[in-house]
């Protein structure tokens, strides 16, 4: 319908008509009448010109596309350089042979997908060690997104099989999981790995406590292990790490972690600061929130236990200073904090707060962190909502059933600000009898064991990181084939799909209707000018 329009205004807008003499003017309304009858196409070139040039405008919006098919290649394995050195490796080389018999090309995965060479392979069943190390040190952190790098990869051999082959550790898993394309298979192998690590030390009396970490494939715990305060100089030994080293000097006590009898380098390589002050914790409370200030200290008391420092508990009914410098302060009461407190926050004191009022009913039950945990039901929640500002800033660190925050965290300079969107008193919850309360007060007392990288410190965080041992329950995950990361399956030509290329059109129908609309201007301007000599009035 839309190229009816030139073709009308083409047929109308005919050359003028010669100009006749006054006393013709009887002739005029027939000459009129016979135009109407006489309607035929001229300029036919000019008519199709400008016909073409609104039918490529209307192609090019609806935007169209050139799809090419592409051939499909024999396939490409992926090996994480990160197996380097495992046992899973090793059990897979059968498989990888295989496929490497039937085509496929043998590749790193990781930035580049560089080729991994023949000799590399064969140098023994888990192939060279110095080049995987050194590809997976030019980006440590990419080894925690394993599930962006193989969709890079489908989108770099398109319309080929991959066989990906990754460690099952769960922090390999991190980011976002689009579904993959159907000619990936995936296999996460197992490490099958435990390590033990130091992750802080604190200095009790004549002993030293060590806060050791344990990791593996199902869990990663801390324990507290207390051993005999050593010399200036003098080795720490214990059966599951290397020997540390304990110095001292003006800034204080550490432990260097040395090379083991053995002969093998430590993994934990930066040394690990002593603590040698206790840890300050000042609880008050208005005479409304007794009963929440003894079920707060019963909880401090029972996960002191987990601390490697001495815990300095005190209660007052008194608002304190902040010139007494604790390092926590549990302020329990409707009245608001004073502005005084906030310097010492953002000098490094964290603030615990509760919720004010009378509150809601509104009964939800706490998000659980392991499987076997009894989740604490809450009864009661805070009216306050927090401003835009504030709940952008905070970090929700325990949640309901329904994903709300229960326990938030708001950083401010070197401290933080904790709010409660309930309260520990019986009518409130009963968190104060779930037996998970003191572990949940460690993990804030002792950011050290937090997994949380809200929590802990960057460098903190990464450390942790490195010690993760824990593996993907391989039913956590789904391929958009149905096929969990870690199952058995073979990677087959056959059930691979058709790729295409798709190309843009828009720009060259765009450059396209430009020429055309120069081309028509340019045999319009002819068709004027040659009219010109016709107009002259006689």
């Amino acid at each position: 319908m839309g190229l009816l329009v030139p073709v009308a205004i083409h047929l109308w807008n005919r050359r003028p008509g010669r100009e006749v003499a006054v006393g013709s003017l009887r002739w005029l309304e027939a000459g009129a009448n016979r135009r109407l009858r006489n309607l035929k196409p001229e300029q036919l070139w000019l008519l199709l010109l400008r016909a073409a040039l609104l039918a490529v405008l209307a192609l090019s919006l609806a935007g169209p596309v050139w799809r090419q098919a592409l051939p499909a290649g024999r396939g490409q394995v992926l090996v994480s350089p990160e197996l380097i050195g495992t046992p899973a490796l090793a059990a897979s080389r059968p498989l990888v042979d295989s496929l490497r018999r039937k085509g496929y090309a043998l590749r790193w995965l990781a930035s580049g997908f560089p080729k991994m060479s023949r000799a590399a392979w064969r140098a023994d069943s888990l192939g060279q060690r110095d080049s995987a190390r050194l590809l997976a040190a030019v980006s440590p952190s990419a080894a925690n997104f394993q599930w962006a790098r193989v969709q890079q990869a489908a989108g770099t051999f398109p319309g080929q099989p991959l066989f990906v082959l990754t460690p099952a550790s769960l922090r390999g898993f991190q980011g976002t999981q689009s579904p993959l394309p159907a000619n990936v298979t995936w296999q996460a192998l197992p490490n099958a790995a435990s390590e033990t690590w130091v992750q802080a030390a604190a200095l009790r009396g004549d002993s030293l406590r060590l806060l050791l970490g344990q990791s593996n494939e199902t869990r990663t715990s801390f324990r507290v292990v207390s051993v005999a305060r050593p010399a200036a100089g003098g080795l720490v030994r214990l059966a599951e790490v290397p020997p540390l080293r304990f110095e001292t000097n003006a800034d204080g006590s550490q432990l260097q972690p040395i090379a083991s009898a053995s002969g093998t380098v430590a993994k934990q390589l930066t040394p690990i600061q002593v603590r040698s002050k206790p840890l300050r914790i000042i609880i008050y409370a208005t005479a409304d929130y007794a009963s929440d200030a003894r079920y707060l200290q019963a909880g401090l008391r029972a996960a002191a236990a987990g601390l490697p420092v001495p815990l300095a508990l005190s209660t007052t009914s008194t608002p304190p200073s902040p010139t007494t410098s604790p390092d926590w302060l549990f302020w329990l009461t409707d009245a608001p904090l004073p502005v005084t407190w906030r310097d010492a926050v953002k000098a490094g004191a964290q603030v615990w707060q509760e919720a004010p009022g009378a509150g809601v009913v509104d009964k939800a039950s706490l998000a659980v962190t392991e499987a076997d945990e009894t989740p604490a039901t809450i009864f009661r929640r805070s009216t306050k909502q927090p401003s835009p500002a504030t709940a952008a800033a905070s970090y929700p660190l325990w949640t309901d059933g329904r994903g709300r925050a229960v326990l938030s965290r708001q950083k401010w300079g070197q401290g933080a600000f904790y709010q409660l969107a309930t309260r520990l008193a019986p009518a409130w919850s009963d968190m104060a009898d779930n037996p998970t309360l003191p572990t949940r007060l460690l993990t804030l007392l002792q950011p050290e064991t937090a997994d949380a990288v809200d929590i802990a410190e960057p460098a903190l965080a990464q450390e942790l990181a490195s010690h993760d041992q824990r593996a993907l329950d391989p039913t956590q995950l789904r391929l958009s084939a149905g096929t969990a990361p870690g199952a058995p399956a073979v990677a087959t030509p056959s059930a691979v799909t058709q790729s295409f290329r798709q190309s843009d059109l828009r720009p060259w129908l765009v450059l396209i209707a430009g020429l055309l609309f120069a081309l028509e201007r340019l045999l319009a301007r002819r068709r004027e000018m040659q009219a010109l000599p016709s107009s002259t009035v006689l």
